[in-house]
């Protein structure tokens, strides 16, 4: 039976399918962006600089993303690991087929894989995310290899599908993807790094899970706290290289990230570890809107 609104009586089939499908990828696209202005105010800042449609393309990027991570991290109260698990292969086969198809009943798979059939994101870069999400539901602790492993899947290909959103309407995207690319995968490392430790207290309590090899937060002291820094600026350090050589659309944006996250870096390194260690270090309000407008000339 066809649902057809009243108003689009008289108009021939194919225009009010046309029409039909357009409106629900709005929808779709508006679903998106619902979930990250939810569930991240310092993403939701940041993106605002985006020039469209690079803004909606990475906006349903970062939705499925969200909910894939709420998925192992936000179970229901009757859930178990085994029902998590479920969903989450659900999702990854429901992205797949809407990759394939280009449509989808789920509205954030549906805007997701409108970007990524547009912009050329694979399953090469889909998999590796959904395998470090799967990978929370089973490990608690890592090693260096698994470590890596973990970074890459679940930030380092983050930041290699936002690039591909990035550079779509360039003219070289090939060449400008291999030359940029290290650059995103380091600040997409930094952003997951900076969490992990705003996080320790939580992760390890409330989730159970330890990411960094070799640290335990009972014994979590300034000499860690440092070295881990230290790697930290030394991907937003790579990162920041590359920055001026994004497109004009979108280098604003991303430096206004990478400066949120390199405030955070530095108030992380002026906190005590017990102080990372009970509570979630953040960048106030004020604070957060003076570093986002100085980091805004870089895109000038």
């Amino acid at each position: 039976m066809s649902v057809l609104h009243p108003d689009d009586h008289g108009k021939s089939g194919s225009t009010a399918a046309t029409e039909a499908y357009a409106l629900y990828d709005e929808v779709a696209e508006d679903a998106a962006a619902l979930v990250i202005k939810r569930y991240s105010t310092s993403f939701s800042l940041a993106s605002r600089l985006l020039a469209e449609p690079v803004r909606t393309r990475v906006c349903n990027i970062y939705a499925l993303v969200r909910v894939a991570d709420e998925i192992v991290d936000a179970p229901r109260p009757e859930g178990d690991h085994d029902q998590q698990l479920r969903l989450l292969d659900s999702l990854q086969a429901e992205v797949h087929e809407a990759m394939r198809t280009g449509h989808s009943a789920n509205l954030v798979v549906h805007a997701f894989a409108r970007t990524a059939r547009a912009c050329g994101i694979g399953t090469d870069l889909v998999d590796p995310f959904f395998d470090s999400m799967r990978t929370d539901l089973f490990r608690t602790e890592h090693d260096e290899a698994s470590f890596a492993t973990y970074v890459y899947g679940s930030a380092e290909v983050v930041g290699l599908m936002c690039l591909k959103a990035f550079l779509l309407d360039q003219p070289d995207v090939n060449g400008a993807y291999e030359a940029l690319a290290p650059g995103a995968r380091r600040l997409g490392a930094a952003f997951q790094k900076v969490n992990f430790l705003r996080d320790l207290g939580d992760d390890r309590d409330n989730l159970g899970r330890s990411y960094v090899p070799g640290l335990d937060p009972e014994h979590f002291d300034v000499a860690m706290r440092d070295r881990l820094l230290d790697d930290i600026d030394a991907d937003l350090a790579a990162a920041a290289a590359v920055i001026p050589q994004l497109p004009a659309g979108s280098r604003r944006a991303v430096a206004a990230a990478h400066a949120l996250f390199a405030e955070l870096s530095r108030r992380l390194r002026h906190a005590s570890p017990e102080r990372i260690r009970s509570e979630r270090i953040r960048v106030p309000g004020p604070a957060k809107a003076r570093v986002v407008a100085r980091a805004v000339t870089v895109g000038v």
